[in-house]
């Protein structure tokens, strides 16, 4: 089969030999190991993970100790003089005081700060739901970036073929002219077309310089030799084939509504702290405390010392009632209550963004079968065009201005055929992460297809 021979020679054109090729587990190892951005959803779930142990922490007995030192200059009796004139000045001294208080608290009743746990448990779970769905969309940014590279080197691959067919047109043009069998339009016509293909070539080197760029950023490692899709592709209808079925699985398992729906519970939980603050709360309390006190005169060695003081333990419960804070509690009833409504939007659009892409891949996967047998159908149709139209301008029934449009459209057809085949396998891919199924086991079939 001529396609298969032309598709496998200009794939082995562009493939560096003798180097061994990456697949696309390869490169989801490397992104997982180094790609930043799942990196960062990671650390903010165990972040906000955090704040579940510092709302327990409140509910649980609050211990502290307390010593103190301290110490006062004390002045001295007033100076005497003694039986032969002489001024005596009494040394001066000074008091010490040494304070020991330990308290145990323990919250008794408190409804905000058992919501506020609640509303914790709910925003780690979204931050849970959040990063499951980087881990998801990870799989499809590594995949769509690993395709784009295959797409834009075929391209190159395409392009080149393509100029080094316009520059024979172009020699043969100026061939014939040279010896009368042709005018000098011909010639003008080739470069022109000549001219345009070496200039798309370096547009598509640029391109999948790019591509390489794009797929090394997630990464962290070069992309420069990829294996590709081999010729021959499973064409299957989603399974199952309704898009109803897709469209109720996505809703119930996309990791993005969950963690939208999550946000609504934390939200939920938040207005019940916030209604808390007008409720009266309870703290028992349990404090122990010992004071000693001494005084010291003229030095160690004429000190005088005196400790007093016994411990004392303090046992008992506190009642708050708030009473009026200045409308600052109705105030943070008010924003919870706006705060719970926008993660509400938030979880619809979430939802209806959802439905819209499961529908979208879901079509696309079944218009894609038909798509790729539509294009590898046309690069047939357009070999066959081109070579009947070079047969046709040797023979002097058709222009070179044919032959140039006919070796286009060729080249354009080479093209859709090699995105058709990569977006068909994407968006088998795609429409697995908006229904919330990716995993590696998708990966590694879709792995088995390159070569």
């Amino acid at each position: 089969m001529r396609l298969k021979l032309l598709t496998v020679a200009l794939a082995l054109a562009a493939c560096p030999m003798l180097v061994q090729a990456e697949d696309l587990l390869d490169a989801y190892r490397q992104a997982r190991a180094n790609d930043p951005v799942l990196s960062q959803a990671d650390s903010t779930r165990l972040s906000i993970g955090e704040n579940v142990v510092q709302s327990r922490a409140l509910l649980l007995p609050q211990v502290s100790a307390q010593l103190s030192l301290s110490q006062t200059q004390v002045a001295g009796p007033t100076p005497t003089v003694d039986t032969n004139g002489n001024v005596i000045t009494p040394d001066t001294g000074y008091g010490r005081t040494r304070d020991l208080n330990a308290t145990v608290s323990q919250s008794v009743l408190d409804f905000s700060k058992y919501a506020n746990l609640k509303a914790a448990h709910s925003a780690a779970d979204s931050q849970t739901a959040t990063y499951e769905a980087a881990l998801q969309q990870l799989a499809s940014r590594v995949a769509t970036a690993y395709f784009g590279v295959l797409t834009s080197d075929d391209a190159l691959t395409f392009a080149k073929a393509n100029e080094q067919a316009l520059a024979r047109q172009l020699e043969q043009a100026q061939q014939r002219f040279d010896v009368g069998l042709s005018a000098i339009t011909d010639v003008q016509d080739a470069k022109a077309q000549h001219d345009s293909s070496v200039a798309a070539v370096i547009t598509a080197e640029n391109t999948l310089s790019d591509a390489r760029e794009a797929l090394t950023q997630i990464t962290g490692k070069p992309a420069d030799n990829l294996k590709k899709l081999r010729e021959q592709l499973p064409m299957d209808a989603p399974a199952p084939n309704d898009a109803k079925a897709w469209v109720e699985e996505a809703v119930q398992k996309n990791p993005t509504i969950l963690a939208s729906q999550f946000n609504v519970e934390s939200a939920e939980h938040t207005i019940d702290s916030a209604r808390a603050g007008h409720l009266p709360t309870i703290d028992a309390t349990a404090q122990y405390g010992r004071s000693s006190s001494w005084n010291e005169r003229g030095g160690l060695t004429a000190a005088t010392r005196a400790a007093n003081g016994r411990g004392a333990t303090t046992v008992g419960l506190t009642l708050s009632v708030p009473i009026f804070s200045g409308g600052a509690t109705q105030s943070r009833v008010r924003q919870s209550i706006y705060e719970r409504d926008a993660a509400q939007d938030s979880l619809e659009a979430s939802r209806r963004q959802v439905v819209r892409d499961t529908l979208n891949y879901f079509r696309s996967v079944v218009a894609g079968i038909s798509q790729v047998e539509a294009t590898k159908a046309a690069v047939e149709s357009s070999e066959s065009a081109r070579d009947a139209t070079q047969a046709g301008f040797e023979v002097g029934t058709r222009t070179i201005v044919d032959v140039l449009i006919a070796q286009q459209n060729l080249t354009q057809a080479l093209s859709n055929y090699s995105q058709a085949r990569h977006q068909f396998i994407l968006n088998k891919l795609l429409l697995k992460q908006t229904a919330g199924t990716v995993d590696i086991k998708d990966l590694e079939a879709i792995n088995s297809l390159l070569q």
